[in-house]
């Protein structure tokens, strides 16, 4: 199934010299995206940190790849050079900067990686400059709808198929369990993935040896999705220090097993400054439905944001409110660092709008507001014609994104 990643990926070829950075979850796609890529030349490489000979030429250096691949060889266009999980090599940075500085007239450039790619460090290994990046997130309703690249923020509204919708919302947004649509698979590729994630992505990249109490946050986690989280009461459950917790908070994030929102408190009367909320990149894991809800709109509005500011429509960021006398809105999109719209999640349409969306939209003097409801029928209408906050239904809205 064609992603709306694709074309981005070829264009980036066609245009640009800097290296091309893919990161997101493990099983999001990336390698096959990788190989989208393939179509620009005939000297198509890849490489894995996984691949013991792959694992011997990247040690050697860059003239071992060059020697290797034939990058000295006159050629009719450049070649692709995919290195998948290049992170996990200690000294990945410092190889990149010099495969690239000696060879980036003669080859592209892809790099791909399932946990967050530490690329900003200061020092001799700084790769600024040199690369783009770009965040691989599971498949959304609009995705779906529109497989393709389109310079619009918000596009026209359009309906999804019941059947596809469907099973978005029961088995997530992950290629293969949301292709295949059977339980007993899902069951079962959900169990490998954890086994993976916790078992190998954790133990490579951290030095955390208490692997049974990291899958007991986790499993912990699922219980606390869009809540302010307690690390104490986490600490005392899993009898570790709230130092470790935080710790271990942070790695479950750079595998992308969950992400953190955190409070808008500019402009914002007798704000609350405390704790993120946590979500999971997977809603499938997570059993209520109300919580299961907040956490798919959350993951379409993450995967929008971070699509948005890859692609250079400027610096966009998800939050949330919530003040001291628990006036909380689920959601706030900023656009340059200003509040752009609000979103208030519901499973059920039988609720009038939230008194706290009608207050922080004239308190932050916001452009929408949106309680979006995930049990309405598809409207065909624009969302964001309306100033006011007002009721929609999650198929048109999530349409409307990306």
């Amino acid at each position: 199934m064609e992603r709306i990643y694709q074309p981005i990926i070829i264009e980036h070829f066609q245009h640009d010299i800097q290296m091309l950075f893919l990161a997101g979850p493990r099983q999001v796609g990336k390698t096959t995206l990788s190989y989208a890529s393939q179509s620009l030349t005939h000297d198509f490489y890849y490489m894995s940190w996984d691949e013991k000979e792959h694992q011997k030429l990247i040690v050697q250096g860059s003239q071992a790849i060059a020697d290797y691949v034939g990058l000295h060889k006159l050629m009719a266009t450049k070649s692709i050079m995919v290195f998948d999980e290049i992170h996990k090599y200690r000294k990945w940075k410092q190889f990149l900067k010099g495969f690239y500085d000696q060879f980036k007239g003669n080859v592209f450039i892809l790099v791909t990686g399932s946990a967050r790619l530490n690329i900003f460090r200061r020092g001799a290994d700084s790769l600024m400059g040199r690369y783009f990046l770009y965040r691989i997130h599971p498949f959304s309703v609009a995705e779906i709808l529109r497989p393709s690249f389109h310079e619009d923020l918000i596009s026209a509204p359009k309906k999804i198929n019941d059947a596809d919708f469907q099973a978005l919302w029961e088995y997530g947004g992950f290629p293969d369990p949301y292709l295949r649509r059977d339980t007993r698979f899902h069951r079962r590729w959900l169990r490998n993935r954890t086994e993976l994630l916790i078992h190998e992505d954790i133990r490579d990249l951290s030095r955390v040896q208490e692997l049974a109490e990291m899958q007991l946050l986790a499993d912990l986690l699922i219980n606390q999705v869009g809540q302010l989280i307690n690390r104490s009461s986490f600490a005392k459950k899993i009898n570790v220090s709230v130092k470790t917790i935080s710790n271990w908070l942070k790695i479950l994030e750079s595998v992308y097993y969950c992400f953190a929102i955190q409070p808008w408190s500019k402009n914002v009367t007798r704000s609350l400054i405390k704790e993120p909320k946590y979500y999971l990149w997977d809603w499938s894991l997570i059993s209520d439905a109300g919580t299961r809800a907040e956490n798919f709109v959350a993951m379409h509005l993450l995967k929008a944001v971070h699509f948005w500011t890859d692609n250079g429509y400027g610096d966009f960021g998800l939050y949330f409110l919530r003040d001291k006398e628990k006036n909380e809105v689920d959601f706030l999109v900023t656009k340059n660092k200003k509040p752009w719209f609000l979103v208030e999640v519901k499973l059920s349409a039988n609720h009038s709008v939230s008194k706290a969306l009608y207050r922080y939209h004239e308190q932050l003097k916001t452009e929408h507001a949106f309680q979006v409801v995930l049990d309405m029928d598809y409207v065909d209408a624009d969302c964001f014609k309306h100033k006011a906050p007002i009721v929609v239904p999650a198929k048109t809205f999530l349409s409307q994104l990306i």
